[in-house]
């Protein structure tokens, strides 16, 4: 199976397998019966996700066209939808910011692709977190993962994650965090210029 194949969704295929797309291959799943699905990577450790809420999108009501392709974040759903511009639709679970203050919505554009990312956490990161570093190289333990893609908001990225708890959930600084594969796939597809809203 291509690529291709494996991750364009159409409604029926996302209905048909909304659990199996929240987690990677490594996990092991198992639905509750209060709609939602606890996720081991470690039988110490079980993480439950919301599936509730993750949901499809059509791209016309919030885009223009798809020239360069078009990012659109749902920070309700915790979910990242992406088309190509003709119009190939991949959808990734995604991590939001921890509160509301954090949030940022509205229109930005992919202004750098990173693929070697290093970290420094912001000014306020630091004031809220003393004990950080004020650098992390690139490599397995970057917050930032393995990809990232810059925004033309000053400090907000699309990124990849070396803590994969945080998927599913609020628990960023601002940006919005995809698994290490998820962001690789879409740092190879999207460019700079594409479009991004975060609603």
């Amino acid at each position: 199976m291509t690529r291709k194949a494996r991750h364009l969704l159409d409604r029926r295929a996302f209905l048909a397998g909304t659990a199996a797309t929240l987690g990677t291959p490594a996990l092991a799943q198992s639905v509750t019966g209060q709609g939602t699905t606890e996720v081991e990577d470690d039988i110490s450790q079980i993480v439950r996700r919301n599936v509730s809420s993750f949901r499809t999108l059509d791209w016309q009501p919030y885009f223009d066209n798809l020239n360069k392709g078009a990012i659109l974040v749902d920070i309700d759903s915790r979910a990242l939808h992406y088309w190509t511009e003709a119009a190939e639709y991949y959808l990734y679970p995604t991590s939001v910011p921890l509160t509301e203050d954090l949030t940022r919505r509205g229109r930005t554009r992919v202004t750098l692709k990173d693929p070697e990312p290093d970290w420094r956490p912001t000014p306020s990161m630091k004031q809220r977190n003393p004990e950080w570093p004020d650098y992390v190289g690139p490599g397995p333990d970057n917050p930032l993962g393995t990809r990232a893609l810059h925004l033309s908001w000053t400090y907000y990225r699309i990124h990849g994650t070396h803590d994969t708890r945080k998927i599913g959930r609020r628990s960023s600084n601002g940006c919005i965090g995809l698994y290490n594969q998820h962001i690789e796939e879409l740092y190879e597809m999207a460019e700079v210029g594409t479009q991004v809203l975060l609603i």
